[in-house]
């Protein structure tokens, strides 16, 4: 048994050799081959004529036999026969033998008609040296394509091809000419299709999968259906599953208009594949009312939403679109970007803050803007509850600062970016949120001529900070997985999808508005993080698996919560879209809210933590923080008094203190 193991790795060995040498040498190599077979052919179809094997009968067509391959050679060369890469040639090469072929036999012809007018000469010998040889260029070639193939598809990767239309068949003919990749079979719910073949390879019906997985190790599985809307490709993926294989799928159909399917198109399953949501057609009069011929300003321009409201933006043709973003590289790449897509419309990049009233006010008066979406904002929870006089600066006085400057110089309407997490807040972030939506509700009150409105949604897929791309990147460094909580679940969109629901609702505001997304389902992040790893072909670790990628639950972060809500009462009705609602929540008094900024303003100024707790607490109904104060300058502070009077650290104490409620 030991021994066709050898032979076959020292045949393995000798293909390698011989694919690593130069075009030349293999060119060589091919013709070296036909010098001698060309011959040994003539002689067959001599034997085939004669039924013998005589020198009598060869002596006539020795000089013949000498020159097949001396003539026929030159004549392949000529035609780019040994041109051709034998691992990429396909029937195409049939026609160039057949006319090699030919011509090589006329030319043999006229040569036995030169020595002696084709006396003792048979016209059969020709004929049949004729078929011969084409059927033994053709063969040999495909013989050898088949051997190289094989033998490189030792270590391919086995696959089989999940739907066997026109994008399937396109794509098997990509991956039988990718070493890396090795077809097993076509997977199709059509019943008229299963059992048939294609180029040689079988169609069987999805319930053969699990047999066929196991049987032919296939360990990718290529979802080749881009005309499936989310909702049936969702289904798909969920039956596939369980079969813990890798999972990529091809571009969507309008991609694919040009028919050139390229490997490299193939994608990796994306979260935004898993939330089976389709895209709901945008309304023309809706998307383009507040931003088409219009001078539009972006705030926080290079971030996830921002960056993707100005790419929408800038294709509904404006007059000018006004980027303003704290971050100079964030500024360059998406000034850039808008630039490489070739629109009409004025891009003007403003490195600065919303909190520069003045500046924004002039900017805003200079280019007559008629339309500002705010999404500048402080997002991440953990770092704005370790910062919270900079996130409430950033986020609440941001926000006044930048609606006042749009009031005074009378823009149209002005749209806040809101978020989840202002509904019945436990962290910092959360309250400073749902504090710019009541300065605007307040500034909605006075009557001003800017039509002010918020949109507030959950999480959106691929931001900054968002948990999908950590959980991809810790699933190719092998794991573990870090999830905060069993129990935590989010609502998710796609940032397209935000961006564009985001510029309809703008156009439906009456004033002092708060429109919610349609998040659809929420998602227990527990289960995403699950779903990820089988569906990259690898499994979770656990008592029956032990080289699984591991799951480690490391405790709610500072102001996390469970459970995110998007609405805070139940006062809510529909809108002319039908993703977006409308919700009617408590307001303050602009007076009374004026009172209240003016003194968490001075508290900020003089850094007091527990004042700004205090007063968010008085002005945030339903916020409940999840932690004590976590900043640290502050607890840097009374750590050093609690030393001087002998008391336990207060960091210490904070650390060790429970959280005031796990909002559920």
């Amino acid at each position: 048994m030991k021994k066709p193991q050898h032979h076959s790795r020292l045949a393995i060995q000798d293909m390698k050799s011989i694919l690593g040498f130069s075009r030349f040498h293999k060119q060589m190599v091919a013709a070296t081959i036909d010098l001698f077979c060309l011959p040994l052919t003539f002689c067959l179809a001599i034997w085939l004529r004669y039924d013998a094997f005589t020198l009598s009968v060869l002596q006539p067509y020795t000089l013949l036999i000498i020159a097949a391959p001396l003539i026929s050679i030159p004549v392949f060369i000529r035609l780019g026969l040994y041109r051709a890469v034998i691992r990429f040639i396909d029937h195409k090469i049939v026609y160039v033998v057949i006319s090699g072929v030919t011509l090589s036999i006329i030319v043999l012809v006229f040569i036995a008609a030169f020595l002696s007018h084709m006396a003792g000469y048979s016209r059969g010998v020709f004929g049949i040296y004729w078929v011969s040889v084409i059927m033994y260029v053709v063969a040999s070639r495909f013989l050898a394509r088949g051997y190289f193939l094989n033998s490189e598809a030792s270590n391919a990767v086995r696959v089989a091809i999940y739907g066997a239309g026109q994008a399937g068949i396109q794509l098997a003919n990509v991956i039988r000419v990718v070493p890396e990749y090795k077809l097993i079979a076509f997977i199709d719910d059509k019943k008229e299709l299963q059992d048939a073949t294609i180029a040689g390879t079988r169609i069987y019906s999805s319930a053969n999968l699990p047999d066929l997985v196991a049987k032919s190790n296939i360990t990718e599985i290529l979802l080749a259906m881009p005309s499936l809307t989310k909702v049936q490709q969702k289904r798909i993926l969920d039956r596939i599953e369980p079969l813990k294989v890798k999972i990529k799928v091809t571009p969507p159909l309008e991609k694919l208009v040009s028919g050139e399917l390229r490997i490299q198109d193939v994608r990796d399953i994306e979260i935004e594949d898993l939330l089976g949501r389709d895209a709901v057609a945008p309304h023309a009069d809706l998307i383009s009312s507040c931003v088409t011929g219009k001078s539009v300003m972006v705030t926080g321009a290079g971030g996830s939403i921002g960056s993707e409201l100005c790419r929408q933006i800038i294709r509904l043709q404006p007059v000018r679109i006004i980027l303003l973003e704290r971050s100079e590289f964030a500024l360059y790449s998406i000034k850039q970007e808008l630039r490489a897509m070739g629109h009409k419309a004025e891009i003007l990049p403003f490195l600065g803050s919303v909190l520069d009233f003045d500046k924004c006010k002039k900017i805003l008066l200079t280019y007559s803007v008629d339309t500002v979406y705010h999404a500048a904002a402080y997002k991440h929870v953990p770092l704005v509850e370790y910062n919270p006089i900079e996130g409430i600066r950033n986020n609440a006085f941001g926000t006044l600062s930048i609606a006042q400057a749009a009031q005074a110089a009378a823009v149209k309407n002005f749209v806040l970016i809101s978020t989840d997490k202002a509904v019945r807040p436990t962290n910092v972030m959360g309250s400073t949120k749902r504090l710019a939506e009541l300065i605007l509700q307040g500034l909605a009150q006075t009557k001003s001529k800017t039509r002010f409105c918020m949109v507030r949604f959950g999480n959106v897929l691929g931001s900054s900070g968002s948990v999908v791309p950590l959980f991809r990147k810790q699933i190719m460094s092998g794991g573990p997985i870090t999830v905060t909580h069993p129990e935590i679940t989010r609502y998710f969109m796609t940032i397209p999808e935000a961006a564009q629901l985001v510029l309809q609702a703008g156009a439906m505001s009456e004033g002092g508005d708060v429109f919610v997304l349609d998040m659809g389902e929420p998602i227990k992040i527990i289960d995403l993080a699950k779903r990820m790893i089988r569906l990259s072909g690898l499994e979770v670790k656990n008592d029956a698996v032990s080289n699984g990628i591991e799951i480690q639950n490391i405790g709610l972060r500072p102001g996390e919560k469970l459970y995110e809500e998007l609405l805070i009462g139940d006062d809510v009705e529909g809108t002319d879209h039908p993703l977006i609602m409308r919700a009617h929540e408590s307001e303050i008094s602009w007076g009374e809210l004026q009172a209240l900024l003016a003194e968490l303003d001075g508290a900020c100024d003089r850094l007091e933590c527990e004042k700004v707790r205090d007063l968010l607490l008085d002005v945030i109904a339903g916020y409940v923080p999840q932690c004590g104060i976590k900043d640290h300058l502050w607890l840097a502070e009374h750590n050093m008094q609690d030393a001087i009077h002998g008391h336990q650290p207060r960091a210490k104490r904070a650390a060790e203190m429970p959280a005031l409620r796990v909002v559920e």
